[in-house]
């Protein structure tokens, strides 16, 4: 889900002042371009991608790891939506001190929204390991951490946003290919740990855990915000800038992915705004506001019919990409902001008590305050403390009432 909520990367920096100028004498800026080229280590031709799903295909280090950790950039194996061997990148931080006997604990950190198109992969973000919530505590519980981009994102296009079943491989598959790196000395216990579209990758991850990534044990799964119910999400955000921006990228990835036609649900007016719109990441607040001249269009004139989610294709694949539940005894941790205006609270609640329904442990974190882009920030103390000790084997509490 849209970081919109949160924050946006645009890779343009130099821009930003010029931008806010403009903006404040009321003089709209010129046409961004996005930096589309794929660089050498992020390209994999056919026969490349051919071997194990998580097998490395590269990996080099980054100098700019956090204290106590080595920093690598990883491209490996993962599979499309209808199968076929496709290359993703990653980051992953392994640390320095000495593995415990039973080897390293790994956490897989799900990113959320970051964009559409190639650039906007957060493994090419200058604040690539800033964005990874609770990182300095996890790498100090001994834990290797990896963050997949998700296909698509650095990869060659198209990125099938939301599509579950991709996301949920790419986070699998980022576990086996974080354990291949030199010294790693990995265990085969793992957790995840994802916001909003990350919540949505964690959930379907832990949904395919068990028959794709035989071999680990998933101890636990923490999400803040996660995007559930995705027909009631473009539904009740129609109106939004933030949902604007999500059903836009939905619409973007999924004629691409899917081959659906636009012409059914999008007004053609709207097509050049949907089409800047992919072009721009997701990682700063000041992209907010590029992203408001961008699809302020799309105020007057956006989808062509009242409701997406009631219009087939879309509304079948919709309700396929909902996330169910993890297995039952898998712990969830959930942190959800009643003030989260994209995600709404009542619907990550009713997500809470199907859980609670089927006998799961789940931690419920409840911010009042906090809106959508800050929800992970203000749950990670919490969320990598109970990964913690949720890899560390210990009981996981309940919050459920049954």
């Amino acid at each position: 889900m849209a970081r919109a909520h949160r924050v946006i990367r645009s890779r343009r920096a130099p821009r930003r002042a010029l931008l806010l100028a403009l903006l404040a004498a009321g003089v709209m800026p010129p046409p961004a371009g996005a930096d589309t080229v794929i660089p050498p280590f992020y390209q994999a031709d056919a026969a490349t991608v051919q071997g194990a799903p998580g097998s490395l295909i590269r990996s080099e280090a980054l100098p700019d790891a956090p204290d106590g950790a080595t920093a690598y950039r990883l491209l490996y194996r993962s599979q499309a939506p209808d199968g076929s061997p496709i290359a993703v990148s990653a980051v992953a931080l392994v640390p320095i001190a000495p593995a415990p006997a039973g080897g390293r604990p790994i956490v897989a950190w799900a990113h959320p929204t970051s964009g559409v198109e190639p650039q906007c992969a957060p493994s090419r973000a200058r604040s690539r390991f800033r964005e990874i919530q609770g990182l300095a505590a996890l790498l100090a519980q001994g834990n290797i951490v990896v963050a997949t981009d998700y296909p698509g994102l650095g990869t060659a296009a198209p990125h099938p946003y939301l599509v579950g079943i991709s996301e949920g491989r790419a986070v699998l598959d980022s576990v086996r290919a974080a354990a291949l790196l030199p010294n790693a000395h990995a265990g085969h216990r793992y957790a995840l740990w994802g916001h909003s579209q990350g919540g949505h990758a964690a959930l379907f991850a832990a949904q395919l855990a068990t028959g794709y990534l035989p071999g680990y044990t998933l101890a636990g799964v923490a999400v803040a915000a996660p995007a559930t119910q995705l027909d009631t999400l473009l539904r009740d955000d129609a109106n939004s800038d933030g949902g604007r921006n999500i059903t836009a990228m939905t619409l973007w990835s999924w004629h691409r992915v899917y081959g659906l036609p636009l012409g059914d649900v999008l007004d053609p007016s709207a097509a050049p705004a949907m089409d800047a719109l992919a072009r721009e990441c997701i990682e700063t607040a000041y992209d907010l506001v590029e992203r408001k001249w961008s699809g302020r269009s799309l105020k007057q004139a956006f989808l062509s019919v009242p409701d997406i989610a009631s219009v087939e294709p879309w509304k079948r694949l919709l309700r396929e990409n909902i996330p169910g539940l993890p297995p039952p005894q898998v712990p969830l941790f959930i942190a959800q902001g009643q003030a989260d205006t994209l995600v709404r609270p009542a619907v990550t609640e009713a997500y809470r008590q199907q859980a609670c329904a089927q006998g799961t442990a789940v931690r419920w974190l409840s911010l009042p305050k906090v809106g959508h882009g800050f929800i992970a920030r203000d749950s990670a103390a919490q969320a990598s403390q109970w990964i913690g000790e949720r890899l560390a084997g210990q009981p996981a509490p309940d919050d459920c009432q049954r």
